[in-house]
Parts: C-alpha cells; sequence; structure tokens
C-alpha cells in the first residue's frame, strides 16, 4: 500500500508535528508500505537536521494561500493509495481564511486518489472560542462549521474522543467517522523508576504551548502555596509560546529569573523529552479549557507519572475512557490546585498507584496498536467497496457483452492493495500486563467490559448498511484484533473472469454476507 501522509513534520514546530513524526515512524515498520510524507516548509528558525530514514515531500507552507494547488499536484505525482491528513484547524494557518482553504484540501484531494482520511485532533463545535482568544467566535463557529462538512467528505474521518463522534453524527449526520486513541507516541511505555523522583526533590512539571488557554499564572500562584508547606519542590515550566501568544513564556520568565526553585526550559526537543518526565513527580494541566484530547496527558502515562488537572469535561471523559489516572481540581481555583498537589506528594502510596494505573494504561495505548488499527481499517474499507463494485455487476445481463470486460477490470483496480500486504505485522507486545479487551482497565491486573464505543452497530442489531464497511475502530473495541478479519488473514484475490458468469443475481452464495468482506 502506498501512503501519502499530510502532516507538520520536525524539525519544524508547527502544531501535531511531534504526532506526525510517530505516525510515521510506525507507517515506516512495516515493509510491505511505502510512506511518503508531504511536510510543510521549514522557517529560517528551524535549522535542525532532517530525521533520518524518512521519504519527505516540503511541498506546502503554513499561511500559504497556495498550500492546496501544491498539496493536490505533489499528490497526483506521487499516485498514492491513500493520502492521510493529521489536522488540526489551524493546521495551514493562522489566518482564518488560508486556514479554511487548507481544510478544503482533503475534499479535493479525494478526486485525485481512491481514499482519503483525516484524523481531526479537535472539533469547532467543542473549543471555547472566547477563552482561546478569538475576536470573533460566531463566525468562527459558522465558517469552522462548514469546514467540518467539508472534512467529513473524506472516505473516513477519525476523531480522539467518543463525545466527537457523537456530534458528528448529531449534528452533521455523517457516519464515515471512527474513534481511536490518541496513543502514547512510543513502542512501549517505561515502568516509572521511583527512585528518581523526589530526590532530591520534587520536581512538578508543565508541558505545553502557553498564553492562550494554557496559561502559567494560575500555576505560580499555586506553586507559591505550595512552598508553604513544602520546601522540596521545584517547579519546571517546559515547552514555547503558543503562535497567538509570542514572548508570553519570556516575559514570564523574567519575572522568575532569580528564583531557583522555577526552572524554564523552552522548547525541548524529541529526545530530550523521556528526562523531562522520568525524573517529574507530578504532571500539571493548568488549562482553563481544552481542544480535545491531551498529549501532555498520554506522554505523562507513558512514563507513569501521576496528573493533576484542571477538572474540564474533554479531560474527565479521557480520563474515564482510556482509564487514566487524574486528580481533577476546581478550574481557577489555584488553592484546590495546590491543595490536591500537596496531597499527593505528602502520600508516596498514592503516587505510586496512580504512576502504575497511568502505565497500564499507556500498554494498551502504544503507537503500533494505534497504527494497526488504521491500516486495518483501510484494508478492510477497499476490501468491501471490490465487493459492492462485483456484485453490481452481477446484476447486470447475462447477455450483456461489457459484464466478462467490467468484471476483469474491476477485480483488477480493487485487489491492486491486496497483491501486496495491506494488514501491519501481529504487535509484538510480549508483557503479561497488556489488557487486551480495552483501554478502560484501571490497573495491571483488571479490564473493564468491553464496549463498542465507536458506535458501529454488531452483527445482528442493526441494518445491513450499518455493517458493511464500517469495523469497530474504538480503542475500547478493536485492542484485541477481532473486527470480523483476522490481522493475518489472506488478501483477497481476483476471481476468474469466467466465475462472473458462472454466479445468478438471485443467487444467495453469490452475494456479500453483510460483513466487512
Amino acid at each position: 500500500m502506498k501512503i501519502c501522509l499530510v502532516t507538520t513534520f520536525p524539525p519544524s514546530r508547527g502544531g501535531l508535528s511531534e504526532y506526525g513524526f510517530h505516525i510515521a515512524k510506525e507507517l515506516q515498520q512495516n515493509p510491505f508500505l511505502s510512506l511518503t510524507i508531504l511536510a510543510d516548509t521549514l522557517g529560517s528558525t528551524e535549522t535542525e537536521a532532517e530525521p533520518a530514514g524518512f521519504s519527505i515531500d516540503r511541498c506546502w507552507s503554513f499561511n500559504d494561500l497556495q498550500s492546496p494547488a501544491k498539496l493536490l499536484r505533489a499528490i497526483r505525482q506521487h499516485e498514492p493509495d491513500v493520502v492521510w491528513f493529521n489536522l488540526l484547524f489551524t493546521t495551514f494557518g493562522h489566518n482564518p481564511f488560508v486556514a479554511f482553504c487548507g481544510l478544503a484540501t482533503p475534499l479535493l484531494a479525494r478526486l485525485c486518489v481512491p481514499y482519503t482520511h483525516v484524523t481531526l485532533h479537535h472539533l469547532m463545535d467543542a473549543i471555547d472560542l472566547k477563552d482561546a482568544g478569538i475576536r470573533f467566535p460566531r463566525l468562527y463557529r459558522a465558517a469552522g462549521g462548514l469546514a467540518t462538512r467539508m472534512l467529513l467528505m473524506s472516505t473516513s474521518v477519525t476523531v480522539l474522543m467518543p463525545a466527537y463522534r457523537k456530534i458528528l453524527l448529531e449534528q452533521y449526520g455523517r457516519e464515515n467517522v471512527h474513534v481511536r486513541a490518541h496513543g502514547i507516541l512510543s513502542y512501549l511505555p517505561e515502568y516509572p523508576d521511583f527512585s528518581q523522583r523526589g530526590n532530591p526533590v520534587h520536581r512538578l512539571l508543565a508541558f505545553g504551548k502557553w498564553g492562550t488557554y494554557k496559561r502559567l499564572e494560575p500555576m505560580l500562584e499555586a506553586f507559591e502555596l505550595i512552598t508553604q508547606d513544602m520546601s522540596d519542590v521545584k517547579l519546571v515550566v517546559a515547552g514555547g509560546d503558543h503562535p497567538r501568544a509570542p514572548g508570553y513564556v519570556a516575559s514570564v520568565a523574567e519575572r522568575f529569573k532569580n528564583d531557583p526553585r522555577v526552572e524554564f526550559t523552552g522548547y525541548v526537543a524529541e529526545e530530550k523529552i523521556p528526562d523531562l518526565f522520568r525524573a517529574a513527580s507530578v504532571a500539571v494541566m493548568p488549562y482553563s479549557s481544552a481542544t480535545g484530547s491531551s498529549g501532555v496527558a498520554h506522554l505523562a502515562a507513558a512514563f507513569g507519572v501521576p496528573i493533576v488537572s484542571a477538572d474540564i469535561s474533554d479531560f474527565r471523559q479521557m480520563a474515564d475512557d482510556e482509564g487514566l489516572a487524574i486528580d481533577f481540581y476546581r478550574p481557577s481555583d489555584t488553592r484546590d490546585l495546590a491543595s490536591h498537589v500537596i496531597s499527593l506528594l505528602e502520600s508516596p502510596e498514592r503516587q505510586q498507584e496512580m504512576a502504575t494505573q497511568n502505565f497500564s494504561a499507556a500498554l494498551r495505548m502504544t503507537m503500533p496498536r494505534i497504527i494497526h488499527e488504521y491500516i486495518h481499517h483501510f484494508g478492510i474499507e477497499q476490501r468491501t467497496k471490490a465487493i459492492k463494485s462485483m456484485t453490481r455487476l452481477r446484476r447486470l445481463p447475462r447477455w450483456l457483452p461489457a459484464r466478462l470486460f467490467a468484471g476483469t477490470g474491476v477485480g483488477r483496480n480493487h485487489t491492486r492493495w491486496s497483491e501486496r500486504s495491506v494488514f501491519v505485522p501481529e504487535v509484538r507486545m510480549g508483557s503479561s500486563l497488556l489488557d487486551r479487551n480495552s483501554l478502560r482497565g484501571r490497573s495491571l491486573d483488571t479490564s473493564r467490559k468491553r464496549s463498542d464505543g465507536d458506535g458501529v452497530t454488531l452483527p445482528g442489531t442493526g441494518s445491513r448498511s450499518d455493517r458493511i464497511g464500517h469495523p469497530s475502530s474504538s480503542a475500547g473495541t478493536q485492542q484485541n484484533g477481532h473486527t470480523g478479519h483476522d490481522a493475518r488473514q489472506p488478501a483477497a484475490t481476483k476471481p476468474p473472469p469466467g466465475q462472473l458468469q458462472q454466479g445468478e443475481a438471485s443467487d444467495p452464495q453469490h452475494e456479500p454476507t453483510g460483513t466487512d468482506g
């Protein structure tokens, strides 16, 4: 299978560049996939070396009105089987008109390739635009709704939270939407080394792009209250400015330049992130609102770090769906934040319990598992499309000469993917700690009831059309690999030309069974 991945990509510091890197890294491990990354161009300050081992075509630019045309030109040149878009609403620009035009690219790309897929990390309908500093929220909401409808015209769409799929179903009436976990951005999580924590001081980690709905003032005020009760604590502020708040972190750091208890690291390179989280006793998320599933929370889970977060509905749902250990405080209440942090730091048993629970949850959200779900789904969708096409051909009159010729053509076109290997090899996760039934387990030795979090109707419970081409792809139902197809099942092959004439249209033996093929 030939895939073009449209994403920001390191050393670019655009939104989702790290996530795009980890998608590409896992796709690159599959010898049966050919990957080309259609990435953004680099700015003058982004001088780091390109990641090695990738085929990268930097063919579009941030805030460039010509980006859609450049991307379509590159897509026609590379002739992929799948174009996969890794998107925020601001991926293509902060200029509203440029961003809107960029979001039309998946729709236009569908005219060029057999299959387009969008991984959408947030929804305009779920963002607090006023809190994000948007001047004309009603206009943005209307434009965002139209952009969402354009994105939904892709062959399929993935969102990272069940509530987002519900919004798209109820408000937009589209059923080509699937739910998948965010993932922990690593092959395997790292069991926490508790000897590094609180030795010699407890490190509170605040990580992100700061300046809009992520502000440092609540954390710094709470830290002052924490230090009145505990002296062995240090606050580490990691990450740079949000694009809408240039200079914000530098202005805050200037006020604390003589305070050894507060450290500002600035932008953190990919290779330095593990050391940052390994030594952290607590990861703090002092946000006033959210724009979807939190990458910081998944990074903390990957290293078994307890999390203290503002009580925001998106984060509560994320914790419940994925079994993350998060201690919630009242938003904007610095005293409550300080109280929760102090209580956690004073209880080593609670720290270890939360760390172990997050590590357990991370085991079920590794990137190999997440990417396996995507590739498995792409293959099933293509095989379902082939079955439907051949079924329509069988209903043509037998005397029609074009029937035999058309059947040969359909078989050739729709089995091109199957002649290669569509599926990722079974993920080898040698740990006996894995809960292969669900993402919802809350400890190393328990798992919760399996649920169809993707909203896909199970066989026997819905219409035939609901069961064709929409395999359950939520993290809660696909972790054990039972979606109606085994990942190692041989791909469908082209039937002999004469076979298409042997079956009658009314013969049920020659009709699709109503499953994924």
